[in-house]
């Protein structure tokens, strides 16, 4: 009776998991929900001292039991705060207010949310076909991965992203898209940067979860993005000029 009781002790989690989700969604148009003072402290420290963040996380599994947050202020604050800083570019390097509106409805769905599911999903999908360690015997509960803390994880680590590739790039812009070995170098550089501190957050925000192994899996991306950066600074491509001219192409 022991294994089917822990089969249905498992099936009940999946459930509890599925239930979660339209809470989720609900929950999103009541601001009075929302700790939006947690969310800010959250992204304070995720470009401080993530660890600090993901050690919260356990103490949310032990409260709530699920490691996924139940409330979506973090989302909803990164997508505003997104919104505004991609109006902020187009103020200084946009033609026409239809055109930006189109700018920061791409940016928000393609780069943070499609992006976002995409990258979850795979990771979700890693993680419990891949990297879950072997129960050692049938009287152990099966854990899994959630499909919201992966998601959750990937907000995580996009906001430092957003800190540095939105915010420090809208201020260094006019010369990270000049011409000449130093704007190339100091682009690349911030690209880099950028890429590696997502990939290591992603790393931390797997690593902190007890049933996964070989979770270093998640910091070889940082190898190839340092191996790839001295190729494009000899070979002169800037990622600022050429992400700045998928949108502001005329004014560049």
């Amino acid at each position: 009776m022991l294994p089917t009781s822990s089969k249905a002790r498992a099936s009940s989690s999946a459930s509890r998991a599925q239930s979660m989700f339209p809470q989720y969604l609900r929950r999103i148009i009541k601001w009075q929900q929302m700790d939006i003072e947690y969310t800010f402290w959250q992204m304070l420290h995720l470009c401080t001292s993530p660890k600090v963040v993901y050690q919260h996380t356990k103490y949310h599994k032990q409260t709530k039991n699920q490691w996924a947050r139940d409330d979506p202020a973090f989302v909803v604050i990164c997508s505003l705060l997104l919104a505004v800083a991609t109006l902020a570019y187009c103020a200084a390097y946009d033609h026409s207010p239809s055109h930006a509106i189109l700018v920061v409805l791409s940016v928000l769905l393609f780069h943070f949310l499609i992006a976002g599911v995409l990258l979850a999903t795979s990771c979700w999908f890693l993680t419990n076909s891949y990297l879950r360690e072997e129960a050692p015997n049938s009287h152990v509960v099966e854990q899994r991965v959630e499909w919201l803390y992966a998601f959750d994880v990937h907000c995580n680590s996009f906001f430092p992203m957003f800190v540095m590739l939105y915010v420090i790039h809208y201020f260094m812009s006019p010369l990270l898209v000049a011409h000449g070995f130093i704007p190339v170098l100091l682009s690349n550089l911030l690209f880099m940067v950028a890429a590696s501190y997502y990939h290591y957050l992603n790393f931390l925000g797997y690593d902190v979860l007890p049933f996964l192994e070989r979770t270093t899996f998640f910091l070889y991306p940082i190898g190839v993005v340092i191996v790839l950066s001295p190729i494009l600074i000899l070979s002169g491509f800037s990622p600022s000029r050429y992400f700045m001219n998928i949108y502001f192409s005329q004014r560049l």
